[in-house]
């Protein structure tokens, strides 16, 4: 099975973590440029197929979505389960989650995992239903990080939460903008999951139940919340700070 991924970050992420799924690449004929020369020429050494189309047949091969003048086919990535998520939590003493609670929209999707994977984050966690499939979509907005950061999807996410937190020791952090603390009175060190709902929504109720606490993020103007990937980054950047003291 196999399928397309879009742009120059997504193309080289793959490139530097799992070559061996590159199948072909679509490249735009005339197109040389700093960014694009280095990654073709790593191509051709590894002896990967590459095709000069005009920008109207690469258009056509994109079906819709923008491209940057590359496009490539590739084996679909390894799906990650509940069982790969425990098997990464016995390795890591103080792990880093991000659990995605109802996050619908694949551009979020996409962006949360660029976030991630900045911040170090372990693994993002969602819910098998209602939830963003990774789509080409979402693997280009985040910039290379769906290849990088595993995507766990679990059937069932407050009994997944529960596990963490008796099994694993991991302290559950929720978001609501009703919380009364504020996310930079929490203390976020050692092994933590952040849960981040959906816009509007928020978190299901019984994904809020099993959170240890809830904080939210201090609004100082006149909207009054952020779009999800951002409110996502102001948060766990604020963990990766608290840890780095």
């Amino acid at each position: 099975m196999s399928e397309q991924i879009y742009g120059i970050h997504a193309v080289s992420a793959v490139l530097a973590t799992t070559p061996e799924r590159l199948i072909e690449v679509l490249v735009l004929k005339g197109r040389e440029d700093k960014r694009l020369l280095p990654l073709l020429a790593e191509l051709n050494q590894l002896g990967i197929t590459v095709q000069y189309l005009t920008r109207q047949a690469l258009d056509k091969k994109a079906n819709g979505e923008v491209h940057q003048g590359i496009i490539a086919r590739v084996q679909a990535p390894k799906e990650y389960a509940e069982n790969d998520l425990y098997t990464l939590l016995n390795e890591k003493k103080q792990p880093l989650l991000l659990v995605l609670d109802g996050i619908t929209d694949p551009h979020n999707l996409g962006a949360c995992l660029r976030t991630a994977d900045a911040a170090g984050v372990d693994a993002v966690i969602v819910p098998r239903d209602k939830s963003a499939q990774l789509t080409s979509v979402a693997r280009k907005v985040a910039c290379g990080a769906a290849e990088v950061v595993p995507l766990i999807r679990v059937t069932n996410l407050a009994r997944t939460l529960k596990t963490l937190q008796e099994e694993y020791n991991v302290w559950v952090v929720g978001t609501a903008g009703e919380a009364e603390s504020s996310i930079y009175q929490a203390k976020l060190t050692g092994a933590i999951a952040l849960v981040m709902g959906a816009e509007g929504d928020g978190m299901r109720r019984l994904t809020r139940e099993h959170c240890d606490q809830l904080v939210s993020i201090p609004m100082q103007g006149s909207v009054s919340s952020l779009n999800v990937s951002v409110a996502t980054g102001v948060c766990l950047f604020e963990i990766v700070r608290q840890n780095l003291n």
